[in-house]
């Protein structure tokens, strides 16, 4: 993007008698004349009387500030723009080439006046003078630049204390940077630095300012300057000028960025400097005269749009992307405008009069006649009917997506797209969503999908109507259209309340019949069972009930949680309403849609093993006798989920070194498949059916060995309890001699405890801890006090000697003595520092002072004395 030129004709007014050639112009009682080159020999140098200067240049000096031209903004990416040059400046190059240039001639004198060698005033009147010079064109500009080396003089005059002199010298180099082949010796020659260090200044003003952010903004066209610009003390600097009174300094401050943003490598730093909340805060707000300022704000967010992570950051500042379908598309939009109003969502108005006015008056004025004491309506259902209500309008008038609004997004991604408030972007996408162009409908689906990113954005989206509209795309035979849809409804149904309206719409049906098929992408399979596992999820039911029921015998619940059913007026409260008469999840219990789930359970992917569980899991609660799930081979799914590849590599010492980092994720990844399948061999070891043809000893083999496995500890309790409870099919396992229950007090509660007794902050969390620990010590099991070292009890320990209850005291006094018994953990415990803090409960013979003495034997420390 370029920045704005300024137009001003150039005239020098001279006196008389240096009047050397006849007067271009007829209308004026000036001559102007060029300095010929006759008038170098100089036997003595003169000093330029300042009285000519004051008298005859008054008009150079930008007082009146010239108006603007058009941007012209550069898509190439190297930054040359050579063809992109201004057309003003070029129709005023070819003007000026018809008859000669007067001012030429004084351009090496003004440049030779730039010297360190005149006086401040004598620079301020050439400088001034060569700017209005330098805004007639490229011709005059090539004039100035036969003499390069004046860019030092003029970066100099940067540094002026004059206003006047800074502004002029500003708006030369940003004339200069205009053109392709000079903008390397401009940042070359350290404007940049010169430019930074002018606008940090307190006293800088904004028209100094605006010349010095048009200079950057022209230079920031080429790409190799960006980072150097990005990368240096301006970004802050540029971010701050956002907020300036002047739009002339908002506009370049935009522009400039805007630049930047077109560069990838900068995206990371300008997110940092805080670019995003600037930019949005200027698209949300209406400026006066600020047309130039959201064109740039919004091409600098769309480059920056392109990464997922900086685009929540975007819809966090309440701007949504919307995607530019063409208006041609919006034609298929047909509006019901005789049907009885209702709102975006579906809620039915209730008819307060039965008999219709003559001339519609009634529906025309609905809003008149709503009782403000009985209709309760949300902010959300407001704003999703401001928002319905203007994009309908724009629809209809046919100005959704003005020519000049699609280039500048085109311009700005290459992409159509565009970024509304999230008020206008939510009703927008919901109103493509109703249109007939399948492409224009897949990008909405994409980009509901990307917007909901919290709970406020899925709210708006269901009070908007897009549930619906989505739950009839499950069924389109376009496979594109199919993904998008699921992948919204993936995302939409997060929210508990969400997903409640998703089930009432109906998606159980289609999405089980998506799933049925064998030959969908992995993609489109793995959303389908995201979704269907939040719509069956027991769980959900019971969160419904805690927020949104009744709460201290109150009839208010959650309005995030109010919804289109079961409530008479305008709202409804979802968690009451009957879904259906009969039960729609019992579609899930079809035996094709049960061998699938076992299918997907023997595929090598954890993700999708974990998420087929969890739904096999919920079938149980929908069907108690499990009679569909026992009738299938369910066991040898289960087999396959309980032998991990990466517990196999893990156990086998197979670990690629090279990447802990993957093989900590595929531990962890595998800890929640196994975590899930046990849950599901938990629930289905209630049937005696399936009790009764189950390998019992084959799984407690592979429990015992997941066990052992550094899977996460959370994730061993599931396995815990189904080993326990597979142990229990032989007859009641109370002996702690028992190998699956030492096998579970080894492996999962002494680690937990340990766990419990490092973590946790809780004095009262700690000493119960503490205390089961020495529990299980004290009744012999084997190997207790070396796991307990093994997992780096001692220093916990000894530090809860010093700060815990007296219970707790004796209960770690009793471990770690039994802790000594064994020579190899006397180091560990004299590094904790046992022996100072077991000798002053010693001498201030506190009462656990006979074990501490005890203890204090054992240690090598004390051999032979005592």
């Amino acid at each position: 993007m370029w920045a704005p030129t300024l137009q001003a004709p150039f005239a020098l007014k001279l006196p008389h008698h240096l009047l050397l050639q006849p007067s271009l112009t007829s209308n004026t009682n000036t001559t102007l004349v060029p300095i010929t080159a006759a008038q170098t020999s100089r036997p003595r140098r003169r000093r330029p009387r300042l009285s000519f200067f004051r008298a005859h240049f008054q008009t150079l000096k930008p007082k009146s500030r010239p108006h603007r031209t058009f941007l012209t903004r550069v898509t190439s990416d190297d930054g040359d723009a050579g063809h992109h040059t201004h057309t003003d400046m070029e129709e005023r190059e070819s003007s000026s080439s018809s008859g000669p240039n007067v001012g030429d001639g004084y351009v090496a004198l003004f440049i030779r006046m730039l010297g360190l060698d005149h006086d401040s005033l004598d620079r301020e009147e050439a400088i001034v003078a060569l700017w209005k010079y330098s805004l007639g064109g490229k011709k005059y500009i090539d004039a100035i630049m036969q003499f390069p080396d004046c860019i030092h003089l003029i970066l100099n005059l940067l540094r002026s204390e004059s206003s006047s002199t800074c502004e002029a010298a500003a708006g030369l180099l940003r004339s200069i940077a205009l053109v392709n082949s000079y903008r390397d010796l401009v940042a070359n020659s350290g404007a940049i630095e010169e430019i930074t260090g002018l606008l940090t200044r307190a006293s800088t003003t904004s028209e100094v300012k605006e010349q010095a952010l048009c200079t950057l903004w022209n230079l920031s066209v080429d790409e190799k300057f960006r980072m150097k610009i990005a990368s240096s003390d301006i970004l802050p600097l540029l971010v701050k000028s956002l907020d300036d009174e002047g739009v002339q300094v908002k506009e370049a401050a935009g522009g400039v960025l805007a630049n930047l943003a077109l560069s990838e490598f900068n995206h990371g730093i300008m997110v940092e400097a805080g670019v995003i909340p600037q930019l949005a805060k200027l698209l949300r707000t209406d400026i006066e005269g600020s047309k130039v300022i959201k064109k740039e704000a919004r091409n600098a967010l769309l480059e920056l749009c392109k990464d997922k992570y900086h685009r929540i950051t975007i819809l966090e500042e309440g701007l949504v992307p919307v995607p530019m379908i063409g208006a041609a598309a919006y034609k298929s939009f047909r509006p019901g405008l005789y049907s009885w109003p209702t709102l975006p969502d579906g809620t039915q108005i209730e008819q307060t009069s039965k008999t219709p006015s003559r001339f519609g008056a009634s529906e025309l004025l609905l809003g008149l006649h709503v009782d403000d004491e009985n209709a309760n309506i949300e902010e959300a259902k407001m704003n999703a009917v401001v928002g319905r209500t203007q994009q309908q309008f724009l629809a209809r008038i046919g100005a959704i997506e003005m020519d000049d609004e699609k280039k500048q997004s085109e311009l700005a991604t290459g992409q159509q797209l565009t970024l509304l408030p999230w008020v206008d972007g939510v009703a927008r996408l919901v109103l493509i969503l109703g249109l007939e162009d399948e492409s224009a409908i897949e990008r909405a689906a994409d980009s509901i999908a990307d917007a909901s990113i919290n709970e406020h954005m899925r709210i708006a989206f269901k009070e908007a109507g897009a549930v619906k509209l989505l739950v009839q795309l499950l069924d389109s035979k376009n496979d594109a259209v199919r993904l998008a849809a699921t992948q919204a409804l993936e995302r939409l149904s997060v929210s508990n309340v969400v997903c409640q309206i998703i089930e009432a719409e109906g998606a159980l049906d289609p999405l089980v019949n998506i799933l049925k098929n064998p030959e969908i992408p992995e993609i489109l399979m793995e959303k389908t069972l995201d979704t269907l596992g939040r719509i069956l999820d027991p769980s959900k039911e019971m969160k419904s009930k805690f927020y949104d029921g009744p709460v201290n015998g109150s009839e208010k619940g959650s309005d995030a949680a109010r919804g289109p059913y079961g409530s008479k007026g305008i709202t409804g409260d979802v968690a009451h309403t009957p879904i259906s008469k009969t039960n729609p999840r019992e579609a899930v219990l079809d035996s094709r849609v049960i061998t699938r789930l076992l299918e997907i359970l023997k595929t090598p992917t954890p993700r999708l093993q974990r998420k087929a569980a969890s739904i096999l899991e919920f079938c149980t609660v929908i069907d108690p006798s499990m009679d569909t799930i026992t009738s299938v081979d369910i066991e040898s799914g289960l087999d396959v989920v309980f032998q991990q590849k990466a517990l196999e590599a893990d156990m086998e010492s197979e670990v690629d070194y090279r990447q802990p980092g993957k093989h900590v994720l595929e531990v962890e990844e595998a800890g929640l498949v196994i975590s899930a399948a046990s849950r599901l061999l938990t629930k289905l070891l209630d049937s005696k059916k399936f009790c009764q043809k189950i390998d019992s000893a084959h799984f407690t083999k592979l429990l015992c060995n997941i066990l052992k496995s550094d899977i996460p500890l959370r994730n061993k309790d599931w396995v815990a309890g189904c080993l326990v409870k597979l142990g229990s099919l032989s007859g009641p396992r109370l002996n702690v001699d028992d190998p699956i229950n030492m096998e579970v007090t080894l492996h999962e509660t002494i680690p937990r405890l340990m766990e419990q007794l490092k973590t946790s902050f809780s004095p009262q969390s700690k000493e119960a801890a503490v205390i089961e620990l020495n529990r299980i010590i004290s009744e012999g099991v084997v190997d207790s006090t070396r796991a307990v070292a093994a997992e780096g009890g001692i220093f916990p320990l000894v530090k809860l000697i010093e700060e815990g209850s007296e219970r707790a005291v004796e209960a770690c006094l009793a471990i770690l003595y039994n802790l000594s018994m064994d020579s190899e953990n006397h180091s560990a415990i004299l590094a904790a520092g046992a022996v100072p803090v077991l000798r002053r409960i010693v001498l201030s013979e506190r009462p656990q002072w006979r074990r501490a003495l005890h203890l204090l034997r054992t240690l090598p420390t004390l051999e032979g004395s005592a």
